[in-house]
């Protein structure tokens, strides 16, 4: 299969997606169930992103200009480690394993089961040859590179298990935002999204705020209660409560608007309900400190121009084009090296 053919059936999978499929809803009902944190709406926001920013024609043509992907290269099988804290998390790895001529070998997360298969099954009925780049198996075994998402404790034990193949193994990484107390509401409330999003379960949510000292917090507070209705979701608010009396008995100092819990803590990640916050002094004290951290910080949010390193607008955290490579490691690069 040549790459236009592969371009071409990604690009079917994409209007695919972007139209309706009974089969898919029942999927994701089914997927709801076995999995709570995975609502229909953050499912849907899942299969929208990829659809729209990683499967349309002129997307993936100008993405691609950046590299030489050859048409006879011999095709390696690449072992992918699907992470599952949101909907589809793996599916850049696999479109990237694809593209650059391989065949990707998926382990995937039991709190993801259904739709990976389902996505494999519309791409072989496009092209009939797409069934052969594929499989999925229950343990990993004869393979040429691994491609891994875990935790930090995971993490260790990918090293150990596949230290001896080409790699990329990622651990916890968190997505953070600056703001300067100038922000509109209109920003604070997309701002919200970058939080709430998937209940802030992805490595991109926003998890911590750094804000100048003296920030009022009453106009974030107030943005950030439009997102009330998460509080309806029994997983999100059962830890929300469980927070919100913890930090009561520990007579700890935090502000919270009914939805979310705000606490000044240096750590990068936060407790589900949960947002961090520090204090800085100067842009330039600031950008020290990003740079101390930056194999914390997945993506910085932040007003265009405010920082000397690249930055989100606001409430685009969660909305990851085909360049945006998790970690900052370049994985096209990566397979087209093996």
């Amino acid at each position: 299969m040549t790459l236009k053919e592969r371009i071409n059936i990604l690009v079917e999978l994409g209007s695919h997606l972007r139209g309706q499929d009974e089969y898919l809803d029942a999927l994701m009902h089914r997927t709801s169930h076995h999995n709570p944190w995975f609502t229909i709406g953050n499912q849907q926001q899942a299969i929208a992103s990829i659809a729209g920013n990683m499967l349309l024609r002129e997307k993936l043509e100008a993405w691609l200009q950046r590299y030489d992907v050859p048409e006879a290269a011999p095709p390696r099988t690449v072992g992918i480690v699907m992470a599952g804290n949101i909907p589809l998390v793996g599916f850049h790895d696999l479109l990237c394993v694809f593209v650059a001529g391989h065949r990707a070998l998926l382990k995937l997360s039991d709190k993801d089961p259904y739709l990976f298969p389902y996505l494999l099954k519309l791409l072989a009925g496009f092209d009939e040859r797409a069934e052969s780049w594929f499989g999925i198996t229950e343990q990993l075994r004869e393979f040429d590179a691994v491609i891994a998402t875990g935790s930090n404790n995971s993490a260790r034990y990918f090293e150990a298990y596949f230290g001896k193949y080409p790699h990329i193994i990622r651990r916890n990484r968190n997505g953070i935002a600056v703001l300067t107390g100038e922000e509109s509401a209109e920003e604070l409330r997309e701002l919200g999204k970058d939080v709430f999003r998937y209940f802030g379960l992805g490595c991109r949510n926003v998890s911590k705020i750094y804000v100048p000292r003296g920030y009022d917090f009453d106009p974030l507070l107030e943005a950030l209660h439009e997102y009330r209705t998460i509080v309806l979701h029994n997983k999100y608010k059962n830890n929300f409560d469980y927070n919100y009396a913890l930090h009561m008995l520990n007579k700890e100092t935090f502000k919270a608007n009914g939805c979310i819990i705000l606490r000044e803590d240096a750590s990068l990640q936060s407790r589900i309900a949960s947002l961090h916050f520090e204090y800085y002094d100067s842009p330039e004290g600031l950008e020290q400190e990003l740079e101390k951290r930056k194999e914390e910080i997945q993506c910085i949010v932040a007003r265009s121009g405010l920082l000397n390193q690249p930055a989100y607008p606001f409430g685009t955290a969660q909305e990851p084009q085909l360049w945006d490579y998790a970690d900052g490691v370049d994985t096209m690069e990566f397979l087209l090296g093996l």
